[in-house]
């Protein structure tokens, strides 16, 4: 599923992948349903390529939007709560207790807490990956084609 979600540069939210052509994609507005083309050269991140820093080894965006969940249970987070640094790196703080401090930015944490509010708005609580699914899933979507 996180592969199929989003992040396109210089445009706010989140989108989903409905389809692929030759040089762009057709994505839809995971907040407002609308559907548009995306070409080539713009800048596309799938949210189940990201990770964040920590001090041992990175941990995927998933696991993230997990222990959010958890926390939160699976509720929408008031993002003015947090808008200081001590409240942003305290929020992450729970949500990963060995982030790096250094390399993970406060922009990246209220990127984190509005995509994950995204997520919930669009009705998106199981944060769990299932990689053998999605493999598998791949798999049959390129034998169909």
């Amino acid at each position: 599923m996180f592969k199929k979600i989003l992040s396109i540069s210089g445009r706010p939210g989140l989108y989903k992948l409905v389809s692929y052509g030759k040089n762009m994609l057709l994505v839809e507005g995971l907040t407002d349903g609308k559907r548009f083309p995306v070409h080539s050269r713009e800048r596309v991140m799938a949210l189940g390529d990201i990770s964040i820093f920590t001090t041992a080894e990175d941990i995927p965006l998933s696991q993230v939007f997990e222990n959010i969940g958890k926390k939160f249970e699976n509720k929408a987070i008031d993002a003015k709560s947090y808008t200081t640094p001590d409240q942003l790196h305290e929020f992450m703080g729970s949500a990963l207790e060995n982030w790096d401090e250094e390399r993970v930015h406060n922009s990246d944490i209220k990127k984190i807490i509005s995509w994950y509010n995204i997520l919930i708005g669009a009705g998106i609580t199981d944060f769990t990956v299932k990689e053998e699914e999605e493999a598998a899933k791949e798999e049959e979507e390129k034998t169909q084609e």
